[in-house]
């Protein structure tokens, strides 16, 4: 059998150059470093080529940031290994004051010898491609929220108070075009921030439609389009979990979900003393968001709505059998932690949690029904 010896290479990544260092293998293998080169794919190959040796296994890895899983990709269809490391979960010297792109390469190349590394989980070119649509309508709703606060505000304090509940509807739209000032500086300052939101609207409606179209060759919809038998899911809370998620295989049970999204309580117990506080927060926020914003709805008793039904009765009975057990389990839940004077938000939290558990299922229901 023939044998390898591995290198681990470690990259400090930047938009013009990289810094590169290397880790031979065993505990007390050398540590050094090689140098810079230029972040372009050439630079990337010629390194490639001139670190590969007969017998020699190159590691690559490189924390994740702004310049993407390019460089991962390119390193891979050289033949190598290489992974994309989590910033967050490297360890780190408190006293550590010094930080300079050769420290960081060579800290890294030793880390990743060690096994110290965590390495996160990276999507494909299609995959990545379905996650950027779906921040840029997130991106464009947060800019239509600025836009329509700024109509708010201008409205307030000229003391142009709305009489309706419900904003942003044909009528309100009616009654914003029908106001008036003493002078046409403010008249065109209202005509301007209503042009504005308009196009943030459009811009809006525009995306939507791109992710539905999107959807239709991505070989993840089938799940997306399962996730909405579950109450309060619609397309696009379906599709940004799956487009921040991914390969939900990767985790082995719920409660694993559940910690990967920092939906868990934080504790901080030591000897007899047990104390827990709040969500741990971490992870990502975006599914966090969508999750809270669907457990609102669970407020409500359980009820298969005409439109709920007609959407998900050509779905697997299996996938529907999950979906009405959330229903029921979750609304009755939410009303038991209300009634033990839990806060709302708090009771919301907790179904946002179990709510992840159901849509882990139902994205492996294929699995689950095959293991049957």
């Amino acid at each position: 059998m023939e044998e390898y010896s591995e290198v681990f290479v470690g990259l400090d990544v930047a938009k013009d150059r990289h810094a590169v260092a290397l880790a031979e293998s065993g505990r007390t293998g050398e540590v050094r470093y090689v140098g810079e080169i230029s972040s372009d794919s050439a630079s990337v190959r010629r390194l490639v080529r001139k670190l590969g040796r007969p017998g020699v296994r190159l590691r690559f890895c490189y924390e994740a940031g702004p310049t993407g899983y390019g460089l991962k990709r390119e390193i891979e269809a050289l033949g190598h290994e290489c992974a994309v490391i989590a910033p967050s979960l490297i360890p780190r010297k408190p006293g550590d004051r010094v930080k300079t792109n050769r420290r960081d390469a060579e800290k890294l190349a030793r880390l990743f010898r060690a096994g110290e590394l965590t390495e996160i989980w990276t999507p494909d070119a299609a995959h990545e491609a379905m996650r950027d649509l779906i921040r840029a309508r997130e991106a464009a709703v947060k800019d239509r929220t600025r836009k329509r606060q700024e109509i708010r505000s201008f409205l307030l304090r000229h003391g142009k108070i709305y009489p309706g509940l419900k904003t942003w509807g044909t009528r309100y739209l009616r009654w914003l075009h029908g106001q008036s000032f003493s002078y046409r500086s403010q008249e065109a300052v209202l005509q301007e921030l209503i042009l504005a939101e308009s196009q943030c609207r459009e811009r809006v409606a525009r995306l939507e439609k791109a992710i539905e179209d999107g959807l239709l060759d991505w070989p993840l919809a089938p799940v997306v389009e399962r996730l909405q038998a579950l109450r309060g899911v619609k397309l696009i809370c379906a599709a940004t979990f799956m487009v921040e998620i991914g390969d939900v295989r990767r985790f082995a049970n719920p409660r694993q979900l559940m910690a990967y999204l920092g939906l868990v309580p934080s504790e901080r117990s030591t000897g007899d003393a047990v104390r827990r506080g709040g969500i741990t927060k971490t992870g990502n926020a975006r599914v966090r968001r969508v999750l809270a914003e669907s457990a609102w709805t669970y407020r409500y008793p359980a009820k298969l709505g005409k439109t709920k039904y007609f959407e998900s009765r050509h779905l697997p009975e299996v996938v529907r059998d999950i979906a009405w057990n959330a229903q029921a389990r979750l609304t009755k839940r939410y009303r038991a932690l209300v009634a033990r004077g839990k806060r709302s938000t708090v009771a919301v939290t907790a179904i946002a949690r179990e709510l992840a558990a159901f849509m882990w299922a139902i994205a492996r229901a294929d699995e689950q029904q095959a293991g049957t």
